[in-house]
């Protein structure tokens, strides 16, 4: 029975086929005038009394002699219940009840109501108490509109008055588990689906301190409402932040790379060479697992004669790089191509380097690989510490830790990590910096034989 159109609750009820005729009707829809599923609950079983009992009227009705004179009081009932505002609880609305005797119908003077008061939305509130406010500072302005927005975001607009703390906990939780990126880079993605990507891929999450900050700005502002009265009390405050003890992903260890090696694949929705060869690339060149899944035949290129990855933006598909520094080159290290990754860019069909996957509902590529993954990894016993994510960790360990002369900005640079200061001689020696070096360090990378048990793509 509930619909949502936009960000409200619709009641929709089938008229059944025997009264169509007689009702005009094939359906009734009625706007519940609500975005929360629990009050749009309440508003529909009331709807579903009356229509109920305006069924079997019109049954009735039609079985006696003044059917029509009937059946015309029972379209006026009709009429009424789909302009009813319906009440928050099952209150009479001043309408006809549907339940009570239908008169025939008379001509009667209608009373004038008065207006009803309309209430004050979140997003009124934001333009009234904060921006257009001309003591807020441009910073409040800008830090509350995001707050506010991502609460629209998440659960539409909604009255200030029915806020409270089922709402305020929900943004809390659901805060905490979205990207650390977000807003960083342009998405099409939900919240949800951004949170559902942020665990697939192993993404690091919102700190405390950012979650905080989001639901500081929503206090202040119902720190005002409640000094006018406009709410009866401010439910984004004595929230704890610190949420719970979080796994601190590490660096694989030789034996966990040589269990994952020796571990059988049972995903029926990724091949085993699929998943091996995406592996043996993070392995390899330290590159995230969305990096890898989008790879396209033409991001494998000679750049100064060295085989190398591009990492780029896809205007196509809308797809970038996590970061201004994530768009980058990443040699190919030369265990990749004894494997034959350079084969794959002429025997593979389609426009990707690996075409085997797919692309998910939410338009991530590779979205059941890394759910295959987290399912083998808990198979086999590795602890939560281990994430695909794990391989950047493991390249980045091992290169600041050879015995080669490998500066950091080259590393920086190779795993598409911003620099730690900005200056504008750092920024323009990252951009200098050449092939040749970068090839230098993906070299340095090295595992015992045991860890990649005789991968081959070749042919």
């Amino acid at each position: 029975m509930l619909r949502v159109r936009g960000t409200t609750y619709h009641f929709r009820r089938i008229v059944p086929p025997a009264l169509r005729a007689a009702l005009n009707r094939r359906e009734i829809w009625v706007s519940l005038k609500t975005g929360y599923q629990n009050e749009a609950r309440k508003r529909a079983s009331l709807l579903h009394a009356k229509t109920t009992e305006l069924f079997s009227q019109a049954n009735l009705a039609l079985s006696e002699p003044d059917a029509l004179s009937r059946l015309e009081g029972l379209l006026v009932a009709l009429q009424d219940l789909q302009s009813v505002n319906l009440p928050s609880s099952a209150q009479e609305t001043g309408s006809m009840p549907v339940s009570a005797p239908m008169p025939k119908p008379r001509t009667v003077k209608k009373t004038a109501k008065t207006p009803k008061a309309q209430p004050l939305m979140i997003s009124d509130a934001l333009k009234r108490f904060v921006l257009d406010n001309p003591h807020a500072s441009a910073d409040t302005k800008k830090a509350t509109q995001r707050a506010v927005d991502l609460f629209l975001q998440a659960f539409g607009d909604a009255p200030v008055s029915i806020i409270g703390g089922e709402k305020a906990g929900a943004l809390r939780d659901l805060l905490f588990s979205l990207p650390a990126s977000l807003g960083k880079r342009k998405s099409t993605l939900t919240l949800e689906e951004e949170a559902q990507r942020a665990r697939e891929e192993g993404l690091p999450t919102l700190s405390g301190k950012s979650v905080k900050n989001h639901m500081m700005r929503l206090s202040a502002l119902w720190n005002q409402l409640h000094q006018r009265e406009l709410v009866t009390r401010n439910p984004w405050t004595g929230w704890n932040f610190e949420n719970g003890q979080k796994t601190v992903r590490r660096s694989w260890t030789t034996k966990e790379l040589a269990l994952l090696a020796s571990a059988s694949w049972h995903s029926t929705s990724v091949s085993e060479q699929t998943f091996r060869l995406v592996t043996l690339i993070a392995a390899y060149s330290g590159m995230r697992l969305g990096e890898i899944c989008t790879l396209r035949k033409e991001d494998l290129q000679s750049v100064e004669g060295i085989p190398c990855f591009l990492i780029r933006p896809h205007t196509e598909t809308g797809w970038a790089p996590k970061t201004e520094a994530g768009t980058r080159i990443v040699p190919v290290h030369t265990k990749l191509i004894e494997a034959g990754i350079l084969a794959l860019k002429d025997t593979t069909d389609g426009p990707y380097l690996i075409p085997d996957l797919e692309t998910s509902k939410q338009g991530v590529r590779g979205a059941a690989l890394g759910r295959a993954f987290s399912l083998l990894k808990t198979r086999i016993g590795l602890p939560a510490e281990i994430t695909f994510h794990s391989f950047r960790h493991t390249v980045s360990t091992q290169l600041r830790n050879a015995n080669a002369n490998i500066r950091e900005v080259w590393i920086d640079r190779l795993l598409g990590h911003e620099a730690s200061h900005k200056s504008q001689g750092t920024t323009t020696y990252l951009t200098s910096i050449s092939t040749t070096n970068l090839s230098q360090t993906v070299e340095a990378i090295s595992y015992p034989p045991e860890n990649f048990r005789g991968v081959n793509f070749k042919n």
